[in-house]
Protein backbone atom coordinates (compact mmCIF):
# COMPACT_ATOMS: atom_id res chain seq x y z
CA UNK A 1 0.00 0.00 0.00
CA UNK A 2 1.47 3.49 -0.86
CA UNK A 3 1.63 6.22 1.93
CA UNK A 4 -1.83 8.01 2.23
CA UNK A 5 -0.82 11.64 1.58
CA UNK A 6 -1.70 14.27 4.78
CA UNK A 7 -4.56 16.03 4.70
CA UNK A 8 -3.90 17.64 7.62
CA UNK A 9 -1.39 19.96 9.46
CA UNK A 10 1.19 17.78 11.42
CA UNK A 11 2.36 18.33 14.62
CA UNK A 12 5.76 20.71 14.13
CA UNK A 13 7.67 17.43 15.99
CA UNK A 14 7.94 14.50 18.19
CA UNK A 15 7.93 16.20 21.31
CA UNK A 16 4.68 18.04 19.81
CA UNK A 17 3.26 14.63 19.41
CA UNK A 18 4.52 13.37 22.88
CA UNK A 19 2.96 16.39 24.56
CA UNK A 20 -0.39 15.99 22.59
CA UNK A 21 -0.79 12.03 23.00
CA UNK A 22 0.21 12.57 27.20
CA UNK A 23 -2.45 15.50 27.39
CA UNK A 24 -4.93 12.74 25.98
CA UNK A 25 -3.90 10.10 27.94
CA UNK A 26 -3.59 12.20 31.04
CA UNK A 27 -6.95 13.19 32.56
CA UNK A 28 -9.73 12.74 35.41
CA UNK A 29 -9.21 9.06 34.98
CA UNK A 30 -5.46 9.50 36.62
CA UNK A 31 -5.87 12.06 39.23
CA UNK A 32 -9.74 11.02 40.22
CA UNK A 33 -10.02 7.42 39.31
CA UNK A 34 -6.53 5.98 40.03
CA UNK A 35 -6.67 7.08 43.40
CA UNK A 36 -10.04 5.79 44.45
CA UNK A 37 -9.65 2.70 42.91
CA UNK A 38 -6.40 1.98 44.28
CA UNK A 39 -8.18 3.11 47.92
CA UNK A 40 -10.70 0.83 47.38
CA UNK A 41 -8.69 -2.19 45.76
CA UNK A 42 -5.96 -2.52 48.61
CA UNK A 43 -2.96 -1.02 47.41
CA UNK A 44 -0.02 -2.19 46.25
CA UNK A 45 -1.00 -5.49 44.75
CA UNK A 46 -3.66 -3.52 42.50
CA UNK A 47 -1.01 -0.93 41.32
CA UNK A 48 1.48 -3.79 40.55
CA UNK A 49 -1.17 -5.50 38.13
CA UNK A 50 -2.07 -2.34 36.69
CA UNK A 51 1.17 -2.10 35.76
CA UNK A 52 1.79 -5.17 33.97
CA UNK A 53 -1.83 -4.76 32.35
CA UNK A 54 -0.39 -1.27 30.73
CA UNK A 55 2.91 -3.24 29.65
CA UNK A 56 1.40 -6.01 28.11
CA UNK A 57 -2.29 -4.86 27.15
CA UNK A 58 -2.16 -0.88 26.96
CA UNK A 59 0.77 -0.47 25.08
CA UNK A 60 0.63 -3.33 21.99
CA UNK A 61 -2.69 -1.86 21.66
CA UNK A 62 -1.50 2.18 21.90
CA UNK A 63 1.13 1.33 19.21
CA UNK A 64 -1.31 -0.09 16.85
CA UNK A 65 -3.92 2.74 16.74
CA UNK A 66 -0.45 5.33 16.18
CA UNK A 67 0.65 2.53 13.43
CA UNK A 68 -3.37 2.84 12.25
CA UNK A 69 -3.98 6.68 11.94
CA UNK A 70 -0.01 7.27 11.03
CA UNK A 71 -0.63 5.31 7.63
CA UNK A 72 -3.90 6.66 6.96
CA UNK A 73 -3.43 10.61 7.66
CA UNK A 74 -7.20 11.15 8.24
CA UNK A 75 -10.21 10.92 10.44
CA UNK A 76 -10.51 7.42 12.49
CA UNK A 77 -13.50 6.87 10.13
CA UNK A 78 -11.48 7.60 6.68
CA UNK A 79 -8.93 6.06 7.78
CA UNK A 80 -10.05 2.51 8.66
CA UNK A 81 -12.29 2.66 5.53
CA UNK A 82 -9.55 3.35 3.21
CA UNK A 83 -6.96 0.58 5.14
CA UNK A 84 -9.60 -1.68 5.06
CA UNK A 85 -10.10 -1.51 1.44
CA UNK A 86 -6.26 -1.22 0.46
CA UNK A 87 -5.77 -4.44 2.43
CA UNK A 88 -8.93 -6.13 0.89
CA UNK A 89 -10.78 -6.33 3.91
CA UNK A 90 -14.27 -6.10 4.65
CA UNK A 91 -15.92 -2.40 4.35
CA UNK A 92 -17.24 -3.49 7.76
CA UNK A 93 -14.02 -2.52 9.45
CA UNK A 94 -15.05 1.20 8.81
CA UNK A 95 -17.33 1.24 11.60
CA UNK A 96 -14.47 1.14 13.78
CA UNK A 97 -14.02 4.84 13.13
CA UNK A 98 -17.48 5.85 13.74
CA UNK A 99 -17.42 3.54 16.99
CA UNK A 100 -14.46 5.36 18.38
CA UNK A 101 -15.61 8.96 17.24
CA UNK A 102 -19.42 8.42 18.74
CA UNK A 103 -17.38 7.03 21.89
CA UNK A 104 -15.39 10.28 22.10
CA UNK A 105 -18.29 12.72 21.72
CA UNK A 106 -20.44 10.40 24.44
CA UNK A 107 -17.99 10.76 26.67
CA UNK A 108 -17.36 14.53 26.47
CA UNK A 109 -20.78 14.79 26.76
CA UNK A 110 -20.75 13.72 30.58
CA UNK A 111 -16.71 14.17 30.92
CA UNK A 112 -17.05 17.85 30.98
CA UNK A 113 -19.95 17.98 33.75
CA UNK A 114 -17.43 16.50 36.20
CA UNK A 115 -14.76 19.01 34.94
CA UNK A 116 -17.04 21.63 35.81
CA UNK A 117 -16.72 20.20 39.58
CA UNK A 118 -13.42 20.91 39.63
CA UNK A 119 -13.68 24.46 38.23
CA UNK A 120 -16.22 24.91 41.08
CA UNK A 121 -13.71 23.33 43.66
CA UNK A 122 -11.27 25.68 42.18
CA UNK A 123 -12.95 28.81 43.25
CA UNK A 124 -14.68 26.94 46.75
CA UNK A 125 -10.68 26.36 47.58
CA UNK A 126 -9.19 29.52 46.74
CA UNK A 127 -12.28 31.43 48.71
CA UNK A 128 -11.37 29.37 51.92
CA UNK A 129 -14.71 27.19 52.08
CA UNK A 130 -12.62 23.59 53.01
CA UNK A 131 -11.59 25.65 56.71
CA UNK A 132 -12.85 23.44 59.14
CA UNK A 133 -14.68 21.03 57.33
CA UNK A 134 -15.59 17.19 58.73
CA UNK A 135 -17.03 14.63 56.93
CA UNK A 136 -20.47 15.66 56.96
CA UNK A 137 -20.00 19.01 55.97
CA UNK A 138 -17.62 17.98 53.22
CA UNK A 139 -20.57 15.60 52.01
CA UNK A 140 -23.02 18.54 52.03
CA UNK A 141 -20.90 21.18 50.38
CA UNK A 142 -20.33 18.51 47.41
CA UNK A 143 -23.90 17.73 47.54
CA UNK A 144 -24.89 21.92 47.57
CA UNK A 145 -22.94 21.48 44.01
CA UNK A 146 -24.82 18.72 42.49
CA UNK A 147 -28.11 19.69 43.72
CA UNK A 148 -28.66 22.97 41.92
CA UNK A 149 -28.78 22.52 37.84
CA UNK A 150 -27.97 25.98 37.43
CA UNK A 151 -24.40 25.80 38.72
CA UNK A 152 -23.87 22.13 37.05
CA UNK A 153 -25.23 23.67 33.70
CA UNK A 154 -22.79 26.90 33.79
CA UNK A 155 -19.88 25.18 34.60
CA UNK A 156 -20.85 22.83 32.20
CA UNK A 157 -20.64 25.11 29.50
CA UNK A 158 -17.95 26.76 31.21
CA UNK A 159 -15.65 23.93 29.73
CA UNK A 160 -17.34 23.44 26.50
CA UNK A 161 -16.02 26.33 25.43
CA UNK A 162 -12.54 26.42 26.95
CA UNK A 163 -12.14 23.06 24.78
CA UNK A 164 -14.13 24.40 21.63
CA UNK A 165 -11.62 27.41 21.52
CA UNK A 166 -8.70 25.49 21.53
CA UNK A 167 -9.69 22.99 18.88
CA UNK A 168 -11.01 25.69 16.24
CA UNK A 169 -7.58 27.28 16.32
CA UNK A 170 -6.11 24.09 14.61
CA UNK A 171 -3.18 21.52 15.10
CA UNK A 172 -0.66 23.50 15.60
CA UNK A 173 -2.05 27.14 16.75
CA UNK A 174 -4.89 25.24 18.89
CA UNK A 175 -3.74 21.75 20.32
CA UNK A 176 -0.20 22.20 19.99
CA UNK A 177 0.42 25.18 21.67
CA UNK A 178 -1.97 24.35 24.59
CA UNK A 179 -0.08 21.08 25.17
CA UNK A 180 3.64 22.09 25.30
CA UNK A 181 2.43 24.86 28.11
CA UNK A 182 -0.08 22.79 30.07
CA UNK A 183 1.36 19.44 30.45
CA UNK A 184 4.57 20.81 32.00
CA UNK A 185 2.66 22.89 34.53
CA UNK A 186 0.64 19.52 35.01
CA UNK A 187 3.84 18.05 36.03
CA UNK A 188 4.98 21.13 38.18
CA UNK A 189 1.89 21.24 40.07
CA UNK A 190 2.08 17.60 41.02
CA UNK A 191 5.50 17.66 41.95
CA UNK A 192 4.79 20.44 43.97
CA UNK A 193 1.65 18.38 45.69
CA UNK A 194 4.20 15.76 46.45
CA UNK A 195 6.39 17.76 48.17
CA UNK A 196 3.73 19.12 49.91
CA UNK A 197 2.32 16.09 51.06
CA UNK A 198 5.94 14.99 51.96
CA UNK A 199 5.77 17.46 54.59
CA UNK A 200 2.44 18.07 55.64
CA UNK A 201 1.20 14.26 55.07
CA UNK A 202 2.15 10.82 56.45
CA UNK A 203 4.24 10.01 53.27
CA UNK A 204 5.70 6.87 54.52
CA UNK A 205 2.22 5.38 54.88
CA UNK A 206 1.13 6.30 51.92
CA UNK A 207 4.10 5.17 50.30
CA UNK A 208 3.70 1.68 51.67
CA UNK A 209 0.39 1.58 50.64
CA UNK A 210 1.17 1.89 47.07
CA UNK A 211 3.98 0.13 46.91
CA UNK A 212 3.68 -2.97 49.40
CA UNK A 213 2.41 -6.02 47.41
CA UNK A 214 0.05 -7.71 49.71
CA UNK A 215 -1.64 -9.95 47.32
CA UNK A 216 -4.00 -11.68 49.87
CA UNK A 217 -5.77 -8.16 50.71
CA UNK A 218 -6.63 -7.73 47.24
CA UNK A 219 -7.49 -10.70 45.69
CA UNK A 220 -9.25 -12.47 48.80
CA UNK A 221 -13.06 -11.18 49.43
CA UNK A 222 -14.79 -12.25 52.82
CA UNK A 223 -18.21 -12.61 53.24
CA UNK A 224 -20.12 -11.32 56.79
CA UNK A 225 -20.13 -14.65 58.10
CA UNK A 226 -15.74 -14.75 58.31
CA UNK A 227 -16.01 -17.03 54.72
CA UNK A 228 -12.98 -15.72 52.24
CA UNK A 229 -12.39 -16.87 48.67
CA UNK A 230 -10.53 -15.43 45.91
CA UNK A 231 -12.09 -13.14 43.67
CA UNK A 232 -10.58 -12.00 40.03
CA UNK A 233 -12.34 -8.55 40.02
CA UNK A 234 -9.54 -6.47 41.03
CA UNK A 235 -7.83 -8.24 38.32
CA UNK A 236 -10.60 -7.21 35.53
CA UNK A 237 -11.02 -3.59 36.82
CA UNK A 238 -7.00 -3.28 37.16
CA UNK A 239 -6.94 -4.63 33.55
CA UNK A 240 -9.85 -1.90 32.35
CA UNK A 241 -8.45 1.40 33.45
CA UNK A 242 -4.99 0.62 32.20
CA UNK A 243 -7.04 0.55 28.80
CA UNK A 244 -9.40 3.07 28.90
CA UNK A 245 -6.50 5.68 30.74
CA UNK A 246 -4.22 5.49 28.07
CA UNK A 247 -7.56 7.03 25.88
CA UNK A 248 -7.57 3.78 23.39
CA UNK A 249 -10.56 2.47 21.46
CA UNK A 250 -11.69 6.33 21.04
CA UNK A 251 -10.18 7.84 18.16
CA UNK A 252 -7.96 9.98 19.85
CA UNK A 253 -4.63 8.67 19.44
CA UNK A 254 -5.58 7.14 16.18
CA UNK A 255 -6.36 11.05 14.78
CA UNK A 256 -3.13 12.39 16.68
CA UNK A 257 -1.25 9.81 15.18
CA UNK A 258 -2.07 11.14 11.91
CA UNK A 259 -0.69 14.17 12.27
CA UNK A 260 2.81 12.47 13.33
CA UNK A 261 5.67 12.65 11.65
CA UNK A 262 7.58 10.49 9.65
CA UNK A 263 10.63 10.36 10.99
CA UNK A 264 9.22 9.64 14.88
CA UNK A 265 9.57 6.16 16.30
CA UNK A 266 6.40 4.77 17.15
CA UNK A 267 7.58 2.21 19.43
CA UNK A 268 9.67 4.58 21.44
CA UNK A 269 6.68 7.08 21.72
CA UNK A 270 4.34 5.03 22.53
CA UNK A 271 6.46 3.66 25.61
CA UNK A 272 6.90 7.31 26.54
CA UNK A 273 3.48 8.11 26.51
CA UNK A 274 2.68 5.18 29.31
CA UNK A 275 5.44 5.56 30.89
CA UNK A 276 4.52 9.23 31.46
CA UNK A 277 0.23 8.52 31.88
CA UNK A 278 1.34 5.78 34.76
CA UNK A 279 3.84 8.07 36.32
CA UNK A 280 1.10 10.82 36.62
CA UNK A 281 -1.28 8.36 38.08
CA UNK A 282 1.25 7.30 41.14
CA UNK A 283 2.27 10.91 41.45
CA UNK A 284 -1.44 11.62 42.24
CA UNK A 285 -1.24 9.03 44.82
CA UNK A 286 1.97 9.63 46.61
CA UNK A 287 -0.19 13.17 46.49
CA UNK A 288 -3.39 12.07 47.80
CA UNK A 289 -2.70 9.28 50.18
CA UNK A 290 0.07 10.72 52.88
CA UNK A 291 -2.90 13.67 53.41
CA UNK A 292 -5.91 11.13 53.44
CA UNK A 293 -3.79 9.04 55.96
CA UNK A 294 -2.57 11.95 58.17
CA UNK A 295 -6.24 13.31 58.45
CA UNK A 296 -7.90 9.98 59.57
CA UNK A 297 -10.06 9.40 56.45
CA UNK A 298 -10.21 6.13 54.24
CA UNK A 299 -8.48 5.28 51.15
CA UNK A 300 -11.43 3.72 50.30
CA UNK A 301 -13.94 6.07 50.37
CA UNK A 302 -14.81 6.05 46.49
CA UNK A 303 -15.36 8.75 43.86
CA UNK A 304 -15.81 10.89 47.03
CA UNK A 305 -11.93 10.81 47.69
CA UNK A 306 -10.93 13.51 45.87
CA UNK A 307 -14.33 15.80 46.36
CA UNK A 308 -14.91 14.86 49.40
CA UNK A 309 -11.84 13.13 51.66
CA UNK A 310 -9.32 15.64 50.32
CA UNK A 311 -11.11 19.07 50.68
CA UNK A 312 -10.86 17.82 54.86
CA UNK A 313 -7.74 17.28 54.51
CA UNK A 314 -6.61 20.56 52.86
CA UNK A 315 -8.93 22.32 55.75
CA UNK A 316 -7.08 20.92 58.07
CA UNK A 317 -3.69 21.17 57.02
CA UNK A 318 -1.46 24.76 57.13
CA UNK A 319 -1.36 25.85 53.55
CA UNK A 320 -4.33 23.86 52.55
CA UNK A 321 -6.09 26.79 50.82
CA UNK A 322 -3.09 27.58 48.49
CA UNK A 323 -2.33 24.00 48.04
CA UNK A 324 -6.09 23.03 47.60
CA UNK A 325 -6.33 25.49 44.76
CA UNK A 326 -3.88 24.20 43.06
CA UNK A 327 -4.61 20.52 43.61
CA UNK A 328 -7.80 21.50 41.61
CA UNK A 329 -6.37 23.45 39.26
CA UNK A 330 -4.27 20.50 38.22
CA UNK A 331 -7.79 18.45 37.62
CA UNK A 332 -8.99 21.05 35.27
CA UNK A 333 -5.74 21.10 33.33
CA UNK A 334 -5.98 17.65 33.22
CA UNK A 335 -9.37 17.56 31.93
CA UNK A 336 -8.55 19.82 29.85
CA UNK A 337 -6.08 18.32 27.60
CA UNK A 338 -7.92 15.02 27.74
CA UNK A 339 -11.05 16.87 26.37
CA UNK A 340 -9.84 18.51 23.48
CA UNK A 341 -8.06 14.77 22.33
CA UNK A 342 -12.41 13.58 22.48
CA UNK A 343 -13.39 16.06 20.13
CA UNK A 344 -10.71 16.14 17.76
CA UNK A 345 -11.49 12.97 15.61
CA UNK A 346 -15.38 14.48 14.99
CA UNK A 347 -13.87 17.94 14.11
CA UNK A 348 -11.48 16.13 11.65
CA UNK A 349 -14.05 14.16 9.87
CA UNK A 350 -16.43 17.17 9.59
CA UNK A 351 -12.88 18.89 8.13
CA UNK A 352 -12.23 15.85 5.43
CA UNK A 353 -15.84 15.05 4.26
CA UNK A 354 -17.87 18.06 5.17
CA UNK A 355 -15.34 20.51 3.64
CA UNK A 356 -16.36 23.14 6.85
CA UNK A 357 -13.90 25.46 8.61
CA UNK A 358 -12.26 24.16 12.03
CA UNK A 359 -14.28 27.14 13.80
CA UNK A 360 -17.53 25.80 12.20
CA UNK A 361 -16.75 22.21 12.76
CA UNK A 362 -15.59 22.99 16.33
CA UNK A 363 -18.75 25.11 16.93
CA UNK A 364 -21.09 22.22 15.90
CA UNK A 365 -19.60 19.46 17.71
CA UNK A 366 -19.38 21.09 20.53
CA UNK A 367 -22.66 22.45 20.74
CA UNK A 368 -24.14 19.08 20.46
CA UNK A 369 -22.17 17.72 23.31
CA UNK A 370 -23.14 20.64 24.90
CA UNK A 371 -26.43 20.11 24.59
CA UNK A 372 -26.39 16.35 25.17
CA UNK A 373 -25.14 17.12 28.09
CA UNK A 374 -27.78 18.78 29.62
CA UNK A 375 -29.04 15.76 30.68
CA UNK A 376 -25.76 14.65 32.21
CA UNK A 377 -25.87 17.62 34.39
CA UNK A 378 -29.62 17.19 35.28
CA UNK A 379 -28.88 13.29 36.27
CA UNK A 380 -28.05 14.80 39.66
CA UNK A 381 -30.95 16.98 40.62
CA UNK A 382 -33.86 17.51 38.30
CA UNK A 383 -34.12 14.11 36.67
CA UNK A 384 -32.48 11.94 38.92
CA UNK A 385 -36.11 10.26 39.73
CA UNK A 386 -36.84 7.07 38.59
CA UNK A 387 -39.07 8.53 35.98
CA UNK A 388 -36.09 9.58 34.28
CA UNK A 389 -33.56 6.49 34.33
CA UNK A 390 -33.39 3.56 31.82
CA UNK A 391 -32.72 0.64 32.82
CA UNK A 392 -32.43 1.80 36.22
CA UNK A 393 -29.65 4.39 35.18
CA UNK A 394 -29.62 8.10 35.25
CA UNK A 395 -28.49 9.66 32.08
CA UNK A 396 -24.89 10.32 33.11
CA UNK A 397 -24.62 6.77 34.48
CA UNK A 398 -26.03 5.36 31.18
CA UNK A 399 -23.63 6.97 29.05
CA UNK A 400 -20.92 6.35 31.15
CA UNK A 401 -21.80 2.83 31.59
CA UNK A 402 -22.26 2.21 27.43
CA UNK A 403 -19.02 4.06 26.45
CA UNK A 404 -16.42 2.69 29.06
CA UNK A 405 -17.78 -1.00 29.38
CA UNK A 406 -19.08 -1.38 25.95
CA UNK A 407 -18.17 1.23 23.47
CA UNK A 408 -14.50 1.18 24.34
CA UNK A 409 -13.44 -2.91 24.87
CA UNK A 410 -15.22 -3.37 21.62
CA UNK A 411 -12.80 -0.59 19.55
CA UNK A 412 -10.10 -1.46 21.54
CA UNK A 413 -10.26 -5.29 20.63
CA UNK A 414 -11.22 -4.55 17.21
CA UNK A 415 -7.95 -2.16 16.21
CA UNK A 416 -6.29 -5.24 18.03
CA UNK A 417 -7.65 -7.58 15.37
CA UNK A 418 -7.70 -5.28 12.49
CA UNK A 419 -3.63 -4.16 13.53
CA UNK A 420 -2.62 -8.12 13.98
CA UNK A 421 -5.23 -10.04 11.42
CA UNK A 422 -6.33 -7.57 8.54
CA UNK A 423 -3.13 -5.27 8.02
CA UNK A 424 -0.28 -7.39 6.41
CA UNK A 425 2.61 -8.14 8.31
CA UNK A 426 4.95 -6.35 5.65
CA UNK A 427 2.89 -2.51 6.17
CA UNK A 428 2.87 -2.93 10.36
CA UNK A 429 6.50 -3.92 9.83
CA UNK A 430 7.07 -0.88 8.12
CA UNK A 431 5.25 1.81 9.66
CA UNK A 432 6.64 0.11 13.00
CA UNK A 433 9.98 0.25 11.35
CA UNK A 434 11.61 -1.66 14.76
CA UNK A 435 15.32 -2.30 15.60
CA UNK A 436 14.81 -5.55 16.36
CA UNK A 437 12.53 -8.12 14.66
CA UNK A 438 12.39 -9.92 17.89
CA UNK A 439 11.06 -7.02 19.13
CA UNK A 440 8.68 -6.66 16.30
CA UNK A 441 7.72 -10.62 16.96
CA UNK A 442 6.61 -9.48 20.24
CA UNK A 443 4.14 -6.70 19.14
CA UNK A 444 2.75 -9.12 16.78
CA UNK A 445 2.31 -11.50 19.06
CA UNK A 446 0.96 -9.70 21.63
CA UNK A 447 -1.64 -7.89 19.48
CA UNK A 448 -3.00 -10.73 17.51
CA UNK A 449 -3.13 -12.96 21.52
CA UNK A 450 -2.23 -11.41 24.16
CA UNK A 451 -4.53 -7.69 24.04
CA UNK A 452 -7.34 -9.38 22.32
CA UNK A 453 -7.20 -11.80 25.34
CA UNK A 454 -7.34 -9.16 27.97
CA UNK A 455 -9.75 -6.98 26.06
CA UNK A 456 -12.34 -9.48 26.20
CA UNK A 457 -11.97 -10.66 29.43
CA UNK A 458 -12.87 -7.32 30.65
CA UNK A 459 -15.72 -6.85 28.36
CA UNK A 460 -17.12 -10.21 29.86
CA UNK A 461 -16.85 -8.48 32.86
CA UNK A 462 -18.30 -5.68 32.33
CA UNK A 463 -21.85 -7.05 30.93
CA UNK A 464 -21.62 -9.97 33.76
CA UNK A 465 -20.96 -12.60 31.95
CA UNK A 466 -17.35 -13.40 34.03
Amino acid sequence: MSQSRVVHNQWSSRLAFLMAAVGSAVGLGNIWKFPYITGEYGGGAFVLVYLLCVAFIGIPVMMAEILLGRRGRRSPINTMRELAAAERASPVWGLVGWGGVVAGFLILSFYSVVAGWALDYVLKAALGAFDGLNGQSAGALFQSLTDSPRRLLFWHSVFMVMTMVVVANGVRSGLERLVTWLMPMLFLLLALLVGYAMAAGDFARGWHFLFDFDFARVFQACDAAGQCHFTAEPLLVAMGHSFFTLSLGMGAIMVYGSYMPREASIAGSTVMIAVADTLVALMAGLAIFPLVFANGLQPASGPGLVFVSLPIAFGAMPGGQLFGTLFFVLLVFAAWSSSISLVEPAVAWLSENRRMSRGRASLLVGGLAWFLGIGSALSFNLWSGDAYKVFGKTIFDLKDFLTTNIMLPLGGLAIALFAGWAVGRRLSEEELAMRSPRMYGLWRFSIRYMAPGGIVLVFLNAIGVV
